[in-house]
């Protein structure tokens, strides 16, 4: 049986209909940070249950709901939350680190530790794509995918 997570990130009060329909049909989804608005952790949780943390702009009180760091087991696998990779203090003994921040999408694998990084799914900047990720647990083990949604 397969286990989808949808990961986003960086949606700075935008929630674009691409990034909806790209989470469709996902178990559950995480946001790594900067969510801009609380109304898009509202419209995520219409799609599926939600993890959220909060992000270095993500300001005002609403926001003081959202931890900085979460935890998370979801499928069997130990999950971590964090907005900005750099913060991380020390190895928290998980199966997979999940970050924000940097708009930058990246999958990387150190120590058996499974990194990624949705990139941002909010407005452009800096001429990086528009993203978000996937992650599946399966019995045959973890399958993270980048997936670019176009736009401007």
């Amino acid at each position: 049986m397969t286990f989808r997570i949808g990961i986003i990130s960086d949606t700075h009060g935008l929630l674009r209909p691409e990034a909806e329909r790209g989470l469709a049909g996902v178990d559950h989804i995480i946001h790594a940070g900067d969510i801009g608005r609380p109304e898009i952790v509202d419209a995520l949780r219409r799609i599926a249950p939600v993890t959220a943390i909060r992000g270095n702009v993500d300001s005002g009180e609403w926001a003081h709901q959202y931890p900085d760091t979460k935890l998370v087991r979801l499928a069997g696998k130990s999950i971590y939350v964090l907005h900005d990779l750099k913060t991380l203090q020390a190895d928290p003994g998980v199966d997979v680190i999940i970050s924000g921040h940097s708009h930058v999408p990246k999958i990387d694998t150190v120590g058996g530790v499974l990194y990624l990084n949705p990139g941002s799914a909010g407005r452009r900047r800096f001429k990086l794509p528009i993203t978000l990720a996937t992650l599946e647990v399966t019995p045959a083990g973890m399958r993270p995918a980048i997936h670019d949604l176009g736009g401007s």
